[in-house]
């Protein structure tokens, strides 16, 4: 091991780290969602919220998920390319 370098994780810590990331992106996503909707509602109910928050909301929401898929689909198209590979 060389001066400076750290301790390389194991396979296994590494898929559990990158797991917990994911798993954690994932609530992230949701919680914008949720926030989103709720602030929806309040202006449908017609509660004191503004609209420019409502939308902002919104589009942090979308967003966060359109982000989250098109990691998806780079995650999805990397397996792919692994499978194909020749042993």
């Amino acid at each position: 091991m060389k001066i400076g370098q750290g301790i390389q994780p194991t396979p296994y810590e590494s898929q559990k780290s990158f797991g917990t990331f994911l798993k954690d992106a994932i609530q992230e996503v949701n919680v914008k969602q949720i926030e989103s909707d709720k602030m929806t509602q309040k202006l449908i109910l017609g509660e004191d919220v503004d609209l420019h928050n409502v939308m902002i909301t919104a589009q942090k929401a979308s967003i966060a998920l359109n982000a989250t898929m098109e990691v998806r689909n780079k995650v999805i198209e990397a397996y792919q390319e692994i499978i194909r590979m020749p042993v």
